[in-house]
Protein backbone atom coordinates (compact mmCIF):
# COMPACT_ATOMS: atom_id res chain seq x y z
CA UNK A 1 0.00 0.00 0.00
CA UNK A 2 1.17 3.64 -0.84
CA UNK A 3 0.97 5.42 2.32
CA UNK A 4 0.69 8.93 2.47
CA UNK A 5 2.68 11.54 4.73
CA UNK A 6 5.94 10.04 4.61
CA UNK A 7 8.67 9.26 2.88
CA UNK A 8 9.13 5.77 1.14
CA UNK A 9 10.78 3.32 -1.47
CA UNK A 10 8.84 3.09 -4.80
CA UNK A 11 9.41 0.91 -8.13
CA UNK A 12 9.51 2.76 -10.91
CA UNK A 13 6.58 0.97 -13.38
CA UNK A 14 6.17 2.85 -16.62
CA UNK A 15 7.49 6.22 -18.08
CA UNK A 16 4.87 8.29 -19.27
CA UNK A 17 3.95 11.78 -21.21
CA UNK A 18 2.80 13.50 -17.81
CA UNK A 19 5.61 11.62 -15.72
CA UNK A 20 6.94 7.97 -13.82
CA UNK A 21 4.32 6.28 -12.29
CA UNK A 22 5.38 4.36 -9.04
CA UNK A 23 4.79 1.01 -7.15
CA UNK A 24 5.35 -0.54 -4.09
CA UNK A 25 5.62 -3.77 -5.25
CA UNK A 26 3.12 -5.32 -3.00
CA UNK A 27 -0.26 -4.37 -4.92
CA UNK A 28 -1.22 -2.52 -8.31
CA UNK A 29 -1.85 0.80 -6.64
CA UNK A 30 1.00 3.57 -8.33
CA UNK A 31 1.18 6.66 -7.85
CA UNK A 32 3.31 9.54 -10.27
CA UNK A 33 5.44 11.71 -9.78
CA UNK A 34 5.07 15.10 -12.41
CA UNK A 35 8.06 15.02 -15.35
CA UNK A 36 9.22 18.13 -13.21
CA UNK A 37 10.72 16.09 -9.90
CA UNK A 38 11.93 12.73 -12.15
CA UNK A 39 15.58 12.28 -12.00
CA UNK A 40 17.45 12.84 -15.23
CA UNK A 41 18.59 9.29 -15.51
CA UNK A 42 16.40 5.97 -14.24
CA UNK A 43 15.56 2.93 -15.19
CA UNK A 44 12.27 0.68 -15.33
CA UNK A 45 12.26 -1.72 -12.15
CA UNK A 46 14.88 0.96 -10.27
CA UNK A 47 13.46 2.02 -6.75
CA UNK A 48 13.21 5.68 -5.97
CA UNK A 49 12.32 7.21 -2.32
CA UNK A 50 10.04 9.87 -2.96
CA UNK A 51 7.56 11.83 -0.53
CA UNK A 52 3.93 10.74 -1.01
CA UNK A 53 0.47 13.67 -0.36
CA UNK A 54 -2.70 14.07 -2.17
CA UNK A 55 -2.94 17.27 -4.83
CA UNK A 56 -5.40 19.76 -5.50
CA UNK A 57 -7.49 17.26 -6.47
CA UNK A 58 -6.95 14.93 -3.67
CA UNK A 59 -5.16 12.59 -5.67
CA UNK A 60 -2.03 10.38 -4.44
CA UNK A 61 1.06 12.49 -5.89
CA UNK A 62 4.68 11.51 -4.97
CA UNK A 63 7.62 14.27 -4.96
CA UNK A 64 11.35 14.72 -4.28
CA UNK A 65 10.44 17.80 -2.64
CA UNK A 66 11.80 17.90 0.93
CA UNK A 67 8.33 18.62 3.63
CA UNK A 68 9.15 20.74 6.48
CA UNK A 69 7.30 18.03 8.52
CA UNK A 70 6.53 14.39 8.58
CA UNK A 71 4.04 12.37 9.75
CA UNK A 72 3.37 12.33 13.12
CA UNK A 73 5.63 14.88 13.59
CA UNK A 74 6.24 18.60 14.84
CA UNK A 75 7.60 21.68 13.44
CA UNK A 76 7.73 25.45 13.48
CA UNK A 77 5.23 26.62 10.13
CA UNK A 78 3.98 30.04 8.73
CA UNK A 79 0.53 30.47 8.39
CA UNK A 80 0.50 32.16 4.05
CA UNK A 81 -3.44 32.10 4.28
CA UNK A 82 -6.64 31.77 5.90
CA UNK A 83 -10.17 30.91 4.38
CA UNK A 84 -13.42 29.61 5.93
CA UNK A 85 -12.30 25.99 6.33
CA UNK A 86 -8.97 26.82 8.24
CA UNK A 87 -5.99 28.18 8.20
CA UNK A 88 -3.13 26.91 5.83
CA UNK A 89 0.68 26.24 6.05
CA UNK A 90 3.89 26.62 4.10
CA UNK A 91 5.40 23.01 4.57
CA UNK A 92 7.47 23.28 1.35
CA UNK A 93 5.08 21.46 -1.25
CA UNK A 94 3.31 23.27 -3.55
CA UNK A 95 -0.05 22.10 -1.86
CA UNK A 96 -0.26 24.30 1.54
CA UNK A 97 -0.92 22.10 4.34
CA UNK A 98 -4.71 22.93 6.15
CA UNK A 99 -5.00 23.21 10.01
CA UNK A 100 -8.67 22.93 10.29
CA UNK A 101 -10.69 25.49 13.12
CA UNK A 102 -11.33 22.70 15.63
CA UNK A 103 -7.61 21.73 15.43
CA UNK A 104 -6.81 25.17 16.01
CA UNK A 105 -6.05 26.29 19.82
CA UNK A 106 -6.74 30.28 18.88
CA UNK A 107 -7.28 31.66 15.53
CA UNK A 108 -4.46 31.44 13.70
CA UNK A 109 -3.20 34.49 11.75
CA UNK A 110 -1.24 35.35 8.17
CA UNK A 111 2.14 35.39 8.57
CA UNK A 112 2.62 34.07 12.27
CA UNK A 113 4.32 30.88 12.95
CA UNK A 114 2.84 27.91 15.16
CA UNK A 115 4.39 24.74 16.22
CA UNK A 116 1.67 22.04 14.50
CA UNK A 117 1.85 18.43 14.69
CA UNK A 118 1.00 15.81 11.07
CA UNK A 119 -1.41 14.10 11.28
CA UNK A 120 -4.18 12.04 9.33
CA UNK A 121 -7.95 11.93 9.36
CA UNK A 122 -8.21 8.01 9.03
CA UNK A 123 -12.03 8.50 7.78
CA UNK A 124 -10.84 10.67 4.62
CA UNK A 125 -7.05 9.71 4.36
CA UNK A 126 -6.17 13.40 4.26
CA UNK A 127 -3.12 14.99 5.73
CA UNK A 128 -3.78 17.78 8.15
CA UNK A 129 -2.01 19.79 10.85
CA UNK A 130 -3.11 20.71 14.74
CA UNK A 131 -1.62 22.92 16.82
CA UNK A 132 -3.34 21.20 19.74
CA UNK A 133 0.36 19.39 20.40
CA UNK A 134 0.14 18.50 24.16
CA UNK A 135 -2.82 16.04 23.10
CA UNK A 136 -0.04 14.41 20.72
CA UNK A 137 2.43 14.22 23.71
CA UNK A 138 2.69 11.19 26.12
CA UNK A 139 4.50 10.48 28.87
CA UNK A 140 3.29 7.38 30.32
CA UNK A 141 5.84 5.34 28.65
CA UNK A 142 8.95 6.71 28.34
CA UNK A 143 11.96 5.98 25.68
CA UNK A 144 14.45 7.73 27.16
CA UNK A 145 16.76 7.81 29.97
CA UNK A 146 18.64 10.04 32.05
CA UNK A 147 22.11 11.23 30.36
CA UNK A 148 20.96 9.87 26.80
CA UNK A 149 21.11 12.59 23.96
CA UNK A 150 18.02 13.83 22.92
CA UNK A 151 16.47 16.07 20.01
CA UNK A 152 14.31 19.09 21.37
CA UNK A 153 11.83 21.27 19.66
CA UNK A 154 11.19 24.68 22.28
CA UNK A 155 7.72 24.52 22.43
CA UNK A 156 6.24 27.30 24.80
CA UNK A 157 7.64 29.35 27.96
CA UNK A 158 6.96 28.93 31.58
CA UNK A 159 7.24 29.98 34.99
CA UNK A 160 10.46 27.77 35.47
CA UNK A 161 11.80 27.80 32.21
CA UNK A 162 11.02 26.54 28.70
CA UNK A 163 8.54 23.38 28.14
CA UNK A 164 10.14 21.45 25.49
CA UNK A 165 9.11 18.75 23.16
CA UNK A 166 11.64 15.41 23.49
CA UNK A 167 12.35 13.42 20.72
CA UNK A 168 8.76 14.17 19.04
CA UNK A 169 7.06 12.02 21.74
CA UNK A 170 7.14 13.53 24.78
CA UNK A 171 7.24 16.62 27.22
CA UNK A 172 10.02 17.98 28.79
CA UNK A 173 11.49 21.27 30.52
CA UNK A 174 14.93 23.02 30.66
CA UNK A 175 14.89 24.87 33.92
CA UNK A 176 15.69 29.16 33.60
CA UNK A 177 19.08 28.03 35.46
CA UNK A 178 19.99 25.80 32.72
CA UNK A 179 19.59 28.32 29.70
CA UNK A 180 23.21 29.79 28.91
CA UNK A 181 21.93 30.63 25.41
CA UNK A 182 18.97 32.19 23.89
CA UNK A 183 16.04 30.04 23.31
CA UNK A 184 13.22 30.94 20.70
CA UNK A 185 9.75 28.95 20.16
CA UNK A 186 10.11 26.37 17.38
CA UNK A 187 14.06 26.04 17.96
CA UNK A 188 15.21 22.35 16.87
CA UNK A 189 18.18 22.07 19.48
CA UNK A 190 20.61 18.99 21.08
CA UNK A 191 19.63 18.14 24.70
CA UNK A 192 20.59 15.87 27.46
CA UNK A 193 17.72 14.29 30.01
CA UNK A 194 19.27 15.55 33.02
CA UNK A 195 16.89 14.08 35.34
CA UNK A 196 13.14 11.91 35.35
CA UNK A 197 11.06 12.47 37.88
CA UNK A 198 8.95 9.46 39.88
CA UNK A 199 5.90 11.33 38.05
CA UNK A 200 7.92 10.53 34.53
CA UNK A 201 8.48 14.46 34.12
CA UNK A 202 11.78 14.83 32.31
CA UNK A 203 14.38 17.68 32.93
CA UNK A 204 16.69 18.67 29.80
CA UNK A 205 20.02 20.15 30.27
CA UNK A 206 21.23 21.80 27.42
CA UNK A 207 24.92 20.28 27.96
CA UNK A 208 25.70 16.62 29.06
CA UNK A 209 24.93 15.13 31.89
CA UNK A 210 28.10 15.12 33.86
CA UNK A 211 29.87 17.98 31.74
CA UNK A 212 32.54 19.51 33.61
CA UNK A 213 34.22 23.08 32.25
CA UNK A 214 38.05 22.15 31.67
CA UNK A 215 38.49 25.92 29.90
CA UNK A 216 37.89 27.00 33.21
CA UNK A 217 39.89 25.66 36.14
CA UNK A 218 38.75 28.00 38.25
CA UNK A 219 35.54 25.75 38.53
CA UNK A 220 37.47 23.16 39.45
CA UNK A 221 39.19 25.08 42.25
CA UNK A 222 36.29 26.35 43.65
CA UNK A 223 34.51 22.62 44.02
CA UNK A 224 38.35 21.64 45.77
CA UNK A 225 38.07 24.37 48.61
CA UNK A 226 34.23 23.80 48.99
CA UNK A 227 34.93 19.79 49.43
CA UNK A 228 37.81 21.56 51.93
CA UNK A 229 35.39 23.59 53.89
CA UNK A 230 32.79 20.74 54.71
CA UNK A 231 30.59 22.21 51.49
CA UNK A 232 30.43 26.03 52.39
CA UNK A 233 32.37 29.19 51.16
CA UNK A 234 31.26 32.70 53.32
CA UNK A 235 31.87 33.93 49.46
CA UNK A 236 28.66 35.87 48.17
CA UNK A 237 27.97 38.36 45.35
CA UNK A 238 28.51 41.00 48.28
CA UNK A 239 32.14 39.96 49.06
CA UNK A 240 34.71 42.30 48.14
CA UNK A 241 36.91 41.78 45.62
CA UNK A 242 39.69 41.69 47.96
CA UNK A 243 38.74 38.81 49.78
CA UNK A 244 37.76 36.77 46.65
CA UNK A 245 41.66 37.63 45.44
CA UNK A 246 42.52 36.89 48.94
CA UNK A 247 40.71 33.28 48.85
CA UNK A 248 41.56 32.12 45.44
CA UNK A 249 43.66 34.78 43.61
CA UNK A 250 41.07 35.64 41.14
CA UNK A 251 39.54 38.41 40.33
CA UNK A 252 35.54 39.37 41.45
CA UNK A 253 34.60 38.70 37.37
CA UNK A 254 36.16 35.66 37.34
CA UNK A 255 34.93 33.92 40.55
CA UNK A 256 30.94 35.19 39.36
CA UNK A 257 31.64 33.22 36.33
CA UNK A 258 32.98 30.17 37.59
CA UNK A 259 30.12 29.99 40.19
CA UNK A 260 27.88 30.98 37.63
CA UNK A 261 28.67 27.45 35.51
CA UNK A 262 28.82 25.52 38.74
CA UNK A 263 25.44 26.80 39.42
CA UNK A 264 23.99 25.79 35.59
CA UNK A 265 25.33 22.56 36.50
CA UNK A 266 23.20 21.96 39.49
CA UNK A 267 26.55 21.64 41.68
CA UNK A 268 26.00 24.61 44.01
CA UNK A 269 23.33 26.73 45.29
CA UNK A 270 23.91 30.53 45.92
CA UNK A 271 22.84 31.46 49.62
CA UNK A 272 22.56 35.28 50.51
CA UNK A 273 25.66 35.04 52.65
CA UNK A 274 28.00 32.31 50.38
CA UNK A 275 28.00 29.34 48.31
CA UNK A 276 26.90 25.52 48.82
CA UNK A 277 27.98 22.17 47.90
CA UNK A 278 25.12 20.17 46.02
Amino acid sequence: MILIGQHQELTILRHTSVGLYLGDDEDEEDVLLPNKYCPDDFEIGEKITVFVYRDYEERKIATNLQPKILMHQFSLLRVTAVSNIGAFLDWGLEKELLVPFREQRQKMEVGRWYIVYLDLDKETDRLYATNKIEKRLQNRTLTVQEGETVEVIVMKKTDLGFSVIVNQQHEGLIFDSDIFTTLNIGDKIKGYVKLIREDNKIDISLQPVGFENFNDPNCEMILERLEECNGFLPLADKSTPDQIYEAFGISKKAYKKAIGTLYKQRKITLQSDGIKLV
